[in-house]
Order: structure tokens, then sequence, then C-alpha cells
């Protein structure tokens, strides 16, 4: 099975902890399934609990889909090739009041080829609970304002690098809504860095694969964090 992993320059080094996983899988006619999360994660029983529920909802899908899909690939007279479905999660950072994590998933189902996709996730210790990394900002407009001439820069320098510097093949800079959102740490000890990453298709055709841009902590970022988070926050140089 494929895995897809996007590098996420902000996560540095694991641990010996971090890189230990929890692993389901499954393999049957239909379908090939893989869901892995950190053990750091499963030791919270509240994180380890939606895992465990995201994890048995995608396989469940796995195996509507995969059993369908040889039905008609056996009444169309076609050869079946097994449906596959992966998804891992890793620790980005641990920090007092947030354990935030990334995620990847793959799937093929018989297309001209499989189908990747980057996920976010933070964990609050301090209320128990899980939160969209969007979540603890004033507003998304609000970010945009602050994170956009930054975050476009730095985007359409690697869109030029990898187009060998041909603007026709550019896509525009995508709005905040369209990425996916990784809070990292320099330090461990609070968020300063925030990673965006455009899957394919967002920022670029899907040869190009995905877009990472990682930036600092801004006083114009944390100033649209909500006032209940800005504590677990610090501006970076």
């Amino acid at each position: 099975m494929r895995k897809v992993m996007i590098a996420l320059a902000l996560i540095g080094a694991a641990s010996p902890a971090v890189a230990q996983v929890v692993t389901r899988e499954a393999k049957t006619a239909d379908y090939e399934f893989s869901y892995a999360y950190p053990a750091a994660a499963a030791r919270i029983g509240g994180l380890k609990a939606w895992f465990d529920a995201d994890r048995a909802r995608i396989q469940a899908k796995a195996a509507r889909d995969g059993a369908a899909g040889r039905r008609d690939a056996k009444q169309s007279g076609f050869p079946y090739n097994r449906y596959s479905f992966d998804k891992t999660w890793k620790v980005v950072t641990d920090t007092p009041r947030f354990l935030s994590l990334s995620g990847n998933s793959y799937s093929l189902t018989g297309g001209a080829h499989g189908s990747p996709a980057s996920h976010e996730l933070v964990w609050d210790k301090a209320v128990g609970r899980r939160l969209d990394p969007k979540a603890v900002f004033t507003s998304l407009p609000a970010l945009q304002t602050a994170i956009r001439t930054d975050y476009c820069a730095r985007l359409k320098a690697e869109q030029v690098k990898r187009n060998q510097g041909d603007l026709s093949l550019m896509n525009a800079c995508p709005p905040l809504k369209d990425l996916t959102m990784l809070l990292g740490s320099t330090n461990g000890r609070a968020i300063d860095r925030i990673g965006l990453i455009a899957d394919p298709y967002v920022a670029g055709s899907y040869a190009e694969g995905a877009y990472e841009v990682t930036l600092p902590v801004t006083r114009a970022i944390l100033g649209t964090v909500k006032p209940e988070y800005r504590g677990a926050f610090a501006v970076r140089g």
C-alpha cells in the first residue's frame, strides 16, 4: 500500500516515545486498510476514543466502497484492483497547553491515481477536548489578513521553483479555509510557528504535489488568537 507523507519542517526530530504508534490494519478481497496514530495520543482517553471512532468510520466506508467496486468490475468484465485506504497521524508538537497533530491519508479506488490529503488536529489539555486549529483564532478573515502577504510570497517562490518559472502554470494564492493548518513550536513551550499545507489541486496540479509553507508567529498573528488561547502562543523573532 502506498503511503503519502508530507515532510513537515516544523515537526523536528521525533523522540522515541513519539515514534511509537498504534496501528490497525485489515486486508480482504475487497480492500486493504491501515490506520495509525501516536502512542502519545493513545494515552489520552478522549483522544484515543476519537481516533478509534474515526478509524471505524473510515474502515466501514472502505469495506462498502471496496465491495461495490469489486461488484462493478465483475459486472463490467474487468479485473478488480483491490481498493486501498491509509491514514497516519503524527505529533507535530507537544506543549504544556496543546498536543498538535498532523494527519496524512491516501486512498486508491481504481482511478488513474490515488487521492492524498492532509489533516489537522489539536488536543487542548486545559479543557480535555479536541480542537480544529483554526478555531483558536478570532476569525479566518482576521488571520488571513495577518498572514496573506508573507504566505502568498513564500508560496509563489515555491511555485516558481517547481514550475521552472512558468507563471502560466501557477494557481492563485488559495484562501486560508482551503488549507490544512498545523500549530508548531521550536521549543516545546509555546506555539511560535504555523504550518499551512495546500493539498494537490489547491495551489497547483496533482503532479506538483502538496505545498507546505511554515510561518513564524508574528505580533499580527498573535493579535488574531482568541484571548483564552493567547498565553499558549509566543512571537518568534
